[in-house]
């Protein structure tokens, strides 16, 4: 599907960090080969399987060969992945791979040169305006350093989302805020503002931002970013029991394999603005792709070797 609109949505400043342009993706150089090979080997495998009776009720979101290029440089290159309905889904790879311009697809903050992006079953490019700001309300974001205002302390942050989108009372928000601040161990945190707290704490009021209206699908923009590997596994910690606790779909997108393994209830790894390969975690770590089987274990008997 063209992404040539009439209207084309216009959005302010990007609290997104260009990632897709580092020099340096992340990986070693053993990794980065080893995921060139694969993506030589296959694509796609499991990337749909699944059809439905109705759209929507298994995939949460579809996209179907998506591609995007800025410059002439193709960042999503032929992108096909579904995300399941109420797990947690980890798209696994380096920086540089297309992962933050794919979420801002997701949300309508950009739109494919071709392909589609459906949500719900209900094309995303193909959403007029109004329709993309509704969808929008169905959406949590934390982002990768919590994007939190530095001029408010995090009572107001976390509130910020419900006075600007809802008309609850002070006390209904007042209820709420307290809730989410409470589930993510800042409620002795809330009249501090962000430069007064620490990189894993920013993080946390960011998650309690992202739940306060209740969204249906939760995306995290490299949760583990910047923090130590002690922190990192809190974190994921986490946004494991909150899930467990109230469900919806949950889309984390990294390059750390650790969190992959707390975190993935479905895991799909994208290299090169492509899937090489995606299915439930056990199905991935049993992959008898043998790229995909060696990256993920971080195994030195495989395909790939240090020549």
């Amino acid at each position: 599907m063209s992404s040539v609109r009439d209207d084309p949505v216009q959005v302010g400043e990007d609290p997104w960090e260009d990632e897709e342009y580092e020099s340096s993706s992340g990986f070693s150089k053993e990794q980065e080969e080893l995921l060139d090979n694969a993506a030589e080997y296959e694509y796609f495998h499991g990337a749909l399987e699944v059809e439905e009776p109705n759209p929507g009720d298994f995939w949460s979101v579809e996209c179907v060969d998506v591609h995007k290029a800025f410059a002439g440089h193709r960042v999503l290159n032929g992108l096909t992945l579904g995300i399941p309905e109420g797990m947690i889904t980890v798209v696994l790879g380096p920086s540089g791979t297309g992962k933050s311009v794919l979420l801002k697809h997701l949300i309508g903050l950009m739109f494919p040169d071709h392909g589609d992006i459906m949500v719900h079953g209900k094309s995303v490019p193909g959403r007029r305006r109004s329709e993309l700001y509704e969808m929008r309300r169905d959406f949590g974001i934390l982002f990768q350093d919590g994007a939190l205002f530095g001029s408010m302390n995090l009572y107001d942050n976390v509130a910020f989302p419900l006075r600007e989108q809802t008309s609850k009372s002070g006390d209904e928000i007042r209820e709420i805020v307290t809730q989410r601040l409470e589930e993510v161990g800042l409620t002795q945190a809330m009249e501090l503002f962000p430069s007064e707290i620490s990189g894993g704490m920013k993080k946390r009021a960011g998650f309690a931002r992202a739940l306060v209206l209740e969204p249906q699908i939760v995306m995290f923009d490299e949760p583990d970013s910047g923090l130590d590997p002690v922190r990192t596994a809190l974190l994921c910690k986490l946004i494991r029991k909150v899930h467990d606790e109230h469900g919806g779909t949950y889309i984390v997108i990294t390059h750390d394999i650790a969190s992959a393994k707390v975190l993935g209830d479905y895991i799909a790894v994208l290299w090169k603005g492509r899937i090489v390969e995606s299915a439930d975690a056990q199905r991935m770590f049993d992959s008898e792709n043998p790229f995909v089987r060696q990256f993920l274990a971080g195994a030195a008997d495989g395909p790939l070797g240090m020549e």
